[in-house]
Formats: C-alpha cells, sequence, structure tokens
C-alpha cells in the first residue's frame, strides 16, 4: 500500500487510541474496552489499537473508527508476543481488524517469519502495523512490505534505547527514513509528549495506559502525593 493509501485508512492525521486490558487487570472482559473505544471516538480520536479477537470484535460492532488488531500470547522460550503466528494473523483479520500489528524485531529470525506474516495479512486485504525497537528494525519493516512503523517496542527489546519517557530521535529518525507513516507509541504519559511526537514527524501517536489503564493512571498519583504525605 502507498503512503496515501494508508493515511486513508484514518483520513487525518491524529490520535489513536489504545484500548487493552490483560486477564489480571480490573478492566478485562466484558464490554469494559468498547466503552473504552466509544469514549476515545466521542473525544476525537481516529483509530483504536486493541488486544484479542473478543475485544476487536467488541470494538467493530461498537465504534465506526479504523482498528488496529495484535493478539498478545506468550510462548515458552520466546520473547516475541505481539502477534507472533500466522494463527494470530488470521484471527485478527477474521475479526474485522484494518490494521494487524506485528512484532517486527530483529531477534529470533523474526524478519523472515514476518515477511510470511505480512504477505498473508496483505493478501486477505489488511494493512500491516510493525512494531520495531530500533531505527534499522524499521528499516527492515519497510523493506518488508509493512505499511505502518511503529515505535511501539523502544525499550521493550534489551538492546534498544532504554528511557524514562518517549523515544523522540526513534520517531524522528524513522520519519525522515520511511516511505511509510510511522506511528508513534510507546510511554507517551502527556497531550504534551502526544503533540510532540507529531512535531517530531509522526503520522499518528498511540496512547494507551495514560487515557485506558485506570490502575497505572492510579499508581502515577499515588506515587506523588506519597512524596508529599509521606
Amino acid at each position: 500500500m502507498s503512503k496515501q493509501q494508508n493515511e486513508r485508512i484514518f483520513r487525518k492525521r491524529g490520535l489513536i487510541v489504545s484500548c487493552q486490558a490483560l486477564p489480571d487487570e480490573p478492566l478485562h472482559g466484558g464490554d469494559a474496552m468498547a466503552k473504552m473505544a466509544k469514549a476515545a471516538l466521542q473525544s476525537g480520536a481516529i483509530g483504536i489499537r486493541t488486544n484479542g479477537v473478543a475485544d476487536i470484535l467488541a470494538i467493530k460492532e461498537s465504534v465506526d473508527l479504523p482498528v488496529i488488531g495484535l493478539i498478545k500470547r506468550d510462548i515458552p522460550g520466546s520473547d516475541v508476543f505481539i502477534t507472533p503466528t500466522l494463527d494470530e494473523v488470521k484471527a485478527i483479520i477474521e475479526a474485522g481488524a484494518e490494521i494487524v500489528a506485528l512484532d517486527i524485531t530483529d531477534r529470533e529470525d523474526r524478519l523472515a517469519q514476518a515477511a510470511l506474516l505480512i504477505e498473508y495479512a496483505h493478501l486477505a486485504g489488511a494493512a500491516v502495523m510493525a512494531d520495531v525497537s530500533t531505527f534499522e528494525e524499521g528499516i527492515a519493516a519497510e523493506k518488508l512490505g509493512a505499511d505502518f512503523i511503529g515505535t511501539t517496542l523502544s525499550g521493550y527489546t534489551p538492546y534498544s534505547t532504554q528511557l524514562a519517557g518517549p523515544d523522540f530521535e526513534l520517531i524522528r529518525r524513522l520519519s525522515e527514513a520511511v516511505q511509510v507513516p510511522v506511528v508513534a507509541e510507546g510511554r507517551i504519559w502527556t497531550p504534551q509528549e502526544a503533540a510532540q511526537a507529531l512535531e517530531a514527524g509522526a503520522t499518528y501517536v498511540v496512547v494507551g495506559s495514560a487515557i485506558t489503564r485506570p490502575q497505572l493512571i492510579t499508581a502515577r498519583y499515588v506515587e506523588a502525593v506519597q512524596k508529599v504525605v509521606g
């Protein structure tokens, strides 16, 4: 897909809200993520990123927004857990997501595996977002045919830059180097950081925990308060 075709999926630049809750989190299950997606739409989000078939289905029924779908799966002996195999790719597409998010990092022969997953997704009519951790992985992902390059995994592989906040340098470098849209994602906690990511060159910005994970939001407030009250 061309950059212009990719941009038509979302129609304009802006905020994509990640609505995810893992099994051990308070909002997991039921219609919680669909309601989060409705709130995101009401406030002007241009898309949703979500995990798992049930939440993809529920969100697609609830809002008329493009969905980036992924399935997190732990495989013994592997560090790759974002849509690791063809089974997850098929399930995401069948659930109705327009975009499949894949781990496309340079580990465990993942780049070779990703090429096959990208090819399948394209033949099935879906776009692919590459979740990468380094500049080199982003370049490789574009060559493999990824339609979007996300900075999602920067700081989450042992060899990538370790930062407390967003990796603005990676966003900037990729935005200058690739022809497909760059999606800024990862440790974006404030509206100012989201705007800064776009100013660094990203076409879209994904924010999740700061909007849709109340236990983490509360923990940040508690930490700040405890510094005062002891």
